[in-house]
């Protein structure tokens, strides 16, 4: 689609006039001009740069047309006579390009490292979370539609839509940044929008590390036991790192293993070369096509998958995944909303009962309990820090009960100047699973797990 056509499609989705050609005449403005007066000389640049654009032009060359637009941009100064300072005169440039070839005021937001969510509700209130605390930003959107067309602008090239008949959305940036947008009706402040971000250069084991995040000798073993083809959960709250920790253990996976990774909003930045990325897909506006986890967990089990990634278990799919962890895709990673690992195990057992399985509960947890070797723990902890607090083994079970055991668990010593004091150690338990890591040929020495060296030196 054409800039042009694909501008003026979401202008008239939002309920604003077309771009006409006309001649602009503005007044000089004084160096500093206030605030109406700056968005009223943009939104007369922005009309007039839309107008003159060539509407063949491929907007996926940013570089040139970004050339092009700041060529008529400094002529469009010139013959208006508009004086502004450097400062402002570069940041209006900014402004609309972002408006034409990105996603307006988030530009500068998605560009900043330190911030990695957005939240943005409604046109005049933008928050951000910088290491893990919330904050109000001084960027605000021009208006209600202004931020409608910011989110028809993410949603549209994946085939999703956003009206007033299915008025919430989950989508992605190009970047791979989790996206969610909420809108009136069921939205009483305006529209809503979400951005979680992904880091442009994925979170590596060592960074994890220096964050203390986890420490050295847990990710030996996690590494050890993704070689090993164990069976792993990451377990955790909203916003804990589930996913960031999910993509740093598929890292591990030998690069000669076909991967099959399955998600609602494609977030997995994968290095290995044999990878195939499936995304779910809601239904259309007639209510058809709808393709959920649960079916492409199905499918691809015909794929011939060495490795299966689930981004998320939520629903039906638990019992398809457990099914296939226990018939020979060993190796297996999903992620799970969870505050424990045990309570990882219930919401295992709650979800198979949401495929309408008419199974004994015992029955379940054997089925868990047979398929599940891992449960990896993260939390977020109350100074806005993402740790693993926990990795516990799936042992059995013992009568009607799953039994776990703790091999890593993370603990806490204090609180000071803000920050929580504490570390991840080893229990001193051997895992049982490690018999099955080591025909792999796989070895760690003992210190991994506490043996053979004093607790608490």
């Amino acid at each position: 689609m054409s800039l042009l056509k694909r501008i003026e499609r979401e202008r008239q989705s939002t309920g604003e006039q077309p771009v006409q050609k006309t001649e602009m005449r503005v007044r000089r403005q004084p160096a500093s001009p206030t605030r109406d007066a700056y968005m009223d000389i943009k939104s007369r640049i922005q009309n007039k740069l839309i107008a003159g654009l060539d509407p063949t032009m491929d907007v996926t060359q940013t570089d040139e047309v970004r050339r092009n637009i700041e060529e008529m941009y400094n002529n469009i100064l010139s013959e208006e006579n508009i004086v502004l300072s450097r400062a402002e005169r570069q940041r209006l440039f900014e402004q609309i390009v972002a408006e034409i070839l990105g996603l307006g005021p988030l530009e500068p937001l998605l560009a900043d490292p330190q911030v990695t969510e957005i939240m943005v509700n409604g046109a005049k209130n933008v928050y951000v979370e910088r290491a893990g605390k919330l904050t109000r930003v001084n960027l605000v959107f021009e208006s209600d539609e202004h931020l409608m067309r910011i989110i028809e602008r993410i949603v549209a090239p994946l085939g999703r839509r956003i009206d007033e008949s299915q008025p919430y959305v989950d989508a992605r940036l190009a970047d791979g940044s989790r996206v969610n947008a909420v809108i009136p009706p069921i939205s009483l402040v305006g529209p809503v929008l979400t951005v979680r971000k992904f880091f442009k250069i994925p979170l590596t084991v060592e960074k994890l590390i220096e964050y203390g995040s986890v420490t050295s000798e847990a990710m030996q073993f996690m590494k050890a036991a993704v070689l090993g083809k164990l069976n792993i959960i990451v377990s955790g709250g909203t916003g804990s790192g589930k996913t960031t920790f999910l993509n740093v253990l598929s890292g591990y996976i030998p690069g000669d293993e076909r991967i099959i990774t399955l998600e609602n909003a494609a977030e997995l930045q994968l290095r290995q070369e044999h990878v195939v990325t499936l995304e779910s897909r809601p239904p259309n506006i007639e209510g058809r096509g709808e393709i959920t986890i649960q079916d492409l967990v199905i499918n691809c089990l015909r794929m011939r998958p060495d490795r299966i990634v689930v981004g998320e278990c939520r629903g039906p799919e638990a019992f398809d995944m457990l099914q296939a962890m226990n018939t020979g895709h060993e190796g297996s990673l999903t992620t799970i909303h969870a505050n424990n690992p045990r309570e990882a195990t219930s919401r295992l057992e709650n979800m198979i009962l949401m495929a309408g399985m008419e199974l004994p509960h015992r029955a379940i947890r054997e089925q868990i309990a047979s398929a599940v070797d891992l449960v990896c723990q993260l939390s977020r902890l109350r100074d806005g820090s993402r740790k693993v607090v926990a990795i516990t083994e799936i042992q059995g079970m013992e009568g009607d009960v799953i039994t776990m055991s703790d091999i890593f668990k993370f603990e806490m010593v204090g609180f000071e100047d803000g920050k929580v004091i504490g570390s991840l150690r080893p229990t001193g338990l051997r895992p049982k699973s490690m018999t099955k890591i080591e025909s792999e040929g796989i070895r760690l020495p003992p210190s991994v797990f506490g043996l053979g060296q004093q607790r608490g030196r």
